[in-house]
């Protein structure tokens, strides 16, 4: 099994004393000229304050956020699951978790980074700004990854792969037969709402109790049997799947 995440705007500043980045020990290292080029050009747009805020769409208060583009390199890392953090991160809980947890993550997490493409959730990364709908001109992010990271992570699909990416995400990788969720709330007649800010809550809360449980699943009857089992609501609705958001409460790992 493998679950497909996006990544966040928001991270966790520092990382570990003597860290730096290596592209080559990251997850997918076929996608390190990818991953260069994409540096590179993070880089230009960040080292102009008048540029960087209409690339990376900064605002006064993250203006100062282009200066981690510029140390991209010897910035320290922490692994990609520590990194991020926000509405869909949080409810894992990541400094409380335990070694077993942090394995399954590393095991079967995948990020889909903008700046890196998919990486491992235990692979080593600095603090970044970059979006999917970041403007690097002349490199175009929605040309440059589809089809080195959707080739990438059709290599490694092995079994299910559960799509939690948002659409922005999904397109800079896209991955035939990964199987995305749709998040909706269910009232007491039965009446059904997508999500929208509330669906990475649901999804954070997937994610962190899959793994502390374990779970070993391999296709979709696998995994709604495993949800029926941890009291979680998995239905397919018009030929797609639907997750019910009230059956996850918050989940200690």
């Amino acid at each position: 099994m493998t679950v497909l995440l996006p990544p966040s705007e928001t991270k966790r500043e520092g990382g570990e004393p003597g860290s730096a980045l290596d592209l080559g020990a990251l997850s997918f290292p076929e996608l390190t000229p990818e991953r260069a080029a994409v540096i590179t050009a993070a880089r230009s747009v960040s080292s102009e304050e008048s540029t960087a805020r209409t690339a990376l769409k900064l605002g006064p208060k993250s203006i100062a956020e282009r200066f981690r583009n510029l140390t991209l390199e010897s910035s320290p890392t922490l692994p990609a699951i520590e990194r991020y953090t926000g509405v869909l991160y949080d409810p894992l809980d990541v400094p409380a978790a335990s070694g077993e947890v942090r394995a399954w993550w590393s095991r079967h997490v995948v990020v889909q980074s903008a700046m890196f493409g998919p990486v491992g959730a235990g692979d080593p990364i600095p603090a970044y700004r970059l979006s999917h709908d970041s403007k690097l001109a002349p490199l175009r992010l929605a040309s440059h990854w589809p089809l080195a990271a959707g080739r990438a992570l059709a290599s490694r699909a092995d079994g299910l792969v559960l799509d939690l990416r948002s659409e922005g995400y999904r397109a800079l990788g896209p991955l035939d037969g990964a199987v995305p969720l749709r998040v909706v709330s269910v009232d007491g007649v039965g009446r059904r709402k997508a999500l929208n800010h509330w669906n990475k809550t649901a999804k954070g809360r997937l994610v962190a109790l899959l793994a502390r449980t374990g779970a070993s699943v391999g296709s979709m009857d696998e995994l709604v049997d495993w949800a029926r089992a941890n009291h979680v609501v998995l239905e397919r609705v018009d030929g797609g799947w639907d997750l019910v958001a009230e059956s996850l409460a918050p989940v200690t790992v």
